[in-house]
């Protein structure tokens, strides 16, 4: 793959090892963004070659997201947000598309990626509404006792807790516990929005997905697990399932009607949104 110069972030923070790839910087890629190395956008060729049309996994995401946030923030009445594994800063983040509806939402990021926090904390710093912590997602005693997150998010009242792209990236087989860990920490009529990748299992789209799969986890990044419904499902726990339950993301209160038919890659991601009782 050919590298211009313009293609690399124009500072490259402290700590940042540009010769490993990144889950955020592989998304930045499929987004377009410019945050991003060759090694990252390695992985996407690697899987571009068995699916040429993988971009469409990040899309599908972060129009999920934002959709989401519109949910919450304008119909569920939801102020305070914690996001699992922001990624880095590009259009439409959280805290922007809830502060707009809501000014006075808060929203803490958590990410563990050197890049990640020196951009979202350039990016946030002057929002007071806003911040970002660095923990491991994946450690949620970790982020639930981090002082940031007790501080700036009130747990007597209800918040959202969005894990949107990410535990696709968690590859053991005890993600539900790992959830349920999170969930039991919240107030009673909370919100936990959740995208990951799918297996959609016998269907067509269903060999590309382990096609996927395979390139994703032997390639630099070394993730990205597809799950099956039944297994992302049992991410959500006991929690009540706001209509129309899990569902692609593409169809989870679409914008609109659907001119085109999906990918098949488009087919390939869920998302869904639960209410704790």
């Amino acid at each position: 793959m050919s590298q211009s110069s313009a293609a690399y972030p124009s500072v490259v923070p402290v700590g940042v090892d540009t010769a490993r790839a990144s889950i955020a910087r592989v998304y930045d890629a499929a987004l377009n963004g410019k945050d991003n190395f060759e090694i990252d956008r390695e992985v996407l060729a690697q899987v571009r070659a068995v699916a040429p049309q993988v971009n469409d996994l990040a899309w599908a995401n972060r129009d999920f997201l934002i959709r989401a946030c519109r949910f919450l923030a304008a119909q569920a009445g939801i102020d305070q947000y914690l996001d699992l594994g922001s990624g880095l800063p590009t259009a439409e983040n959280t805290h922007q598309v809830v502060q707009r509806i809501r000014p006075e939402a808060r929203v803490v990021y958590v990410d563990n990626d050197p890049m990640v926090l020196a951009y979202a904390r350039a990016l946030l710093e002057a929002n007071a509404q806003t911040s970002i912590v660095a923990c491991d997602i994946f450690r949620p005693h970790e982020v639930l006792t981090d002082p940031t997150v007790r501080d700036d998010l009130d747990f007597s009242r209800p918040l959202a807790l969005f894990q949107i792209g990410t535990l696709q990236h968690y590859l053991d087989d005890d993600a539900p516990a790992l959830m349920q860990t999170y969930i039991d920490a919240l107030p009673s009529g909370s919100y936990v929005a959740i995208a990951h990748f799918y297996d959609p299992e016998d269907s067509g789209p269903g060999e590309l997905a382990r096609k996927m799969e395979d390139r994703f986890v032997h390639s630099p990044m070394g993730s990205g697990r597809f799950r099956t419904r039944e297994e992302i499902q049992a991410l959500f726990g006991g929690l009540e399932m706001i209509e129309p339950g899990l569902v692609l993301c593409d169809d989870w209160w679409p914008d609109g009607p659907r001119l085109t038919p999906l990918s098949d890659v488009r087919q390939c991601i869920l998302g869904g949104v639960g209410r704790k009782p």
